[in-house]
């Protein structure tokens, strides 16, 4: 069967604050033009929203130069931030800064609680009246290039190919989309992300990126412990002083609360588990009194950039862009990244519309890159830069030096330093760190992987290939396990890894429960070889995110 086409002038892979934003841009400046510009979007979830999850607290920066009358629309910030602490976890106690001590970008007068989810469904809204297509359901699989190399579209995953690699009955081939202009924005470790970077070279002049791993939940708490508006974050306990991480709680509307936990995915330690850290934090006695009385009504998990303006690769290439999360625009002292993602994306879209309009412009649109460089999203990175980095002299020699240079300098220093590593390269042998006991879950504040992963409205359909590729299948056994202690066990938020063996202990066997997939990409970022390949599973497969 040959796969049917569709023709646009901008493809863009990606439902999420960065691709809608630039559809949404894209039609704006048609319609200032009186111009057609055919757009449409690519979003591997169900539906638009369903595999965003993030904090989240709204900057709203973006949202008013692209949309001046969002209120009017009805657009779903709905808890203007109206208190703020930040606290320095001990194990059994802490203690706050005092919010004038802030640096400026932790400080989030006028910025909005929000469910990232459901504001793409509200953009979503918007760009469809706008008239953009949005064909959720369908992921991006496959890269297309024209003769001379330049990206040229993509295709969709073929359906209905069973767990042997065979078509099945319900076999439908993949649709390619084919476009003047294609954007990438998959969010964090996109899969063709990945690919474009290695092909066209751009992170050559680049850091390599590094990560953290933000888990979440979503909670209905006692009325009498909520307040709507308040955000606060923590540092410290549980993780150790040598491990980048800490928490967020923000108090939504409806005596809501989303908590959550981000470990940096440099950790050394590979009896670390993400998960586990994150449910022992809830039972901190300054932490625990938020949630007894409630329930806990989502989970999900996610990676996120962490590297800023040292890891921005190249942004543009022959017949494309990266755009948002794809490229790394999240500004880690703000603890944000949806404006500069959705400013990227309009970047881009102004820079395509005027090559559109070009018969002879360059199919590589350097005038984005140009326009990104002189705008006020690289200036934020740039000021950020130094304080991820920071962070290698430990938790109080990195907040010493993030109050100098984000408080008296702000941001400004003449130097600029390297993260100086890779992820996935900075574990430690397993007889050489200290294990970890942690607490047993007791279902009441704390929780299990299977339950929450089964929270998270998790599924894949059971007869297709495993999308979590090993380049090869023995280094789990013969490498991961002897020296690392199996730390893809530990490292997954969702249970997908384990290790099997017969009943006398013998013959260890690496299994992959695909299924409990919530495409977080952990496993990609921080196997220790780089041998476990995330790619896209069947269009629609994955978290169903609510309110998240």
């Amino acid at each position: 069967m040959e796969r049917e086409f569709m023709e646009y002038d901008v493809v863009i892979v990606g439902g999420g604050p960065a691709g809608l934003a630039a559809a949404i841009r894209l039609k704006q400046l048609a319609e200032e033009a009186g111009r057609e510009v055919a757009v449409c979007i690519l979003e591997k979830g169900s539906e638009i929203g369903a595999h965003i999850l993030s904090g989240a607290v709204l900057e709203p920066r973006a949202l008013n130069e692209l949309i001046p009358d969002w209120k009017e629309k009805g657009a779903p910030l709905n808890a203007p931030v109206s208190d703020e602490k930040f606290m320095f976890l001990t194990e059994s106690g802490g203690f706050g800064v005092p919010n004038a001590l802030l640096p400026p970008p932790m400080q989030n007068h006028g910025n909005y609680i929000i469910s990232l989810g459901n504001f793409c469904r509200w953009l979503g809204e918007q760009a469809e009246a706008a008239g953009v297509e949005i064909y959720p359901g369908f992921a991006a699989a496959e890269v297309l290039y024209t003769d001379d190399g330049a990206v040229a579209g993509v295709a969709t995953g073929d359906m209905g190919v069973g767990r042997d690699g065979e078509q099945t009955a319900n076999y439908q081939p993949g649709i390619e989309l084919r476009a003047k202009y294609t954007f990438f924005g998959e969010g964090c470790r996109g899969s063709l992300g990945k690919q474009l970077m290695e092909k066209f070279g751009l992170r050559a002049d680049a850091e390599p990126q590094t990560y953290g791993i933000g888990l979440k939940e979503l909670w209905e708490i006692d009325p009498e412990q909520h307040r709507q508006g308040l955000v606060v974050h923590t540092a410290g306990w549980p993780l150790g002083t040598d491990t980048y991480g800490g928490s967020f709680l923000y108090h939504l509307e409806d005596n809501q609360v989303a908590v959550g936990f981000v470990v940096g995915l440099d950790y050394e330690n590979p009896h670390l588990s993400p998960f586990h850290e994150f449910q022992r934090f809830k039972l901190h006695p300054k932490i625990r009194p938020y949630f007894e009385g409630g329930k806990r009504i989502s989970y999900g998990a996610r990676a996120l950039n962490e590297g800023g303006l040292q890891s921005l690769p190249q942004l543009a290439f022959p017949g494309g862009v990266l755009i948002g999360c794809e490229a790394g625009t999240l500004n880690m002292p703000k603890i944000k990244g949806t404006h500069t993602a959705m400013k990227s994306g309009m970047l881009a879209a102004e820079a395509v519309f005027e090559s559109l309009a070009d018969a002879d412009a360059s199919n590589r649109l350097t005038g984005y890159q140009t326009a990104f460089n002189g705008s006020w999203v690289h200036d934020e990175l740039h000021k950020a830069r130094n304080v991820r980095p920071s962070f290698k002299w430990g938790l109080w020699g990195g907040t010493l030096y993030t109050g100098i240079d984000q408080v008296l300098l702000r941001g400004s220093a003449p130097w600029t330093f390297s993260h100086g590593h890779k992820d996935h390269e900075t574990l430690k042998p397993a007889d050489q760190c200290p294990e970890i006991d942690y607490p047993k879950p007791d279902g009441v504040i704390t929780f299990d992987r299977l339950s929450s992963v089964y929270l998270s409205n998790t599924n894949h359909e059971e007869n297709q290939p495993v999308h979590l590729v090993l380049k090869d299948p023995s280094v789990a056994v013969d490498y991961n396990l002897p020296k690392y202690d199996a730390p893809e066990q530990r490292y997954c938020p969702a249970g997908v890894y384990e290790i099997v063996r017969n009943d006398d202990g013998s013959n260890p066997v690496l299994l992959i429960n695909a299924h409990n997939c919530v495409h977080c990409k952990t496993c990609d970022i921080k196997d220790p070889t780089q041998n476990i390949n995330w790619v896209t599973p069947e269009g629609g497969g994955g978290p169903n995110y609510p309110n998240m």
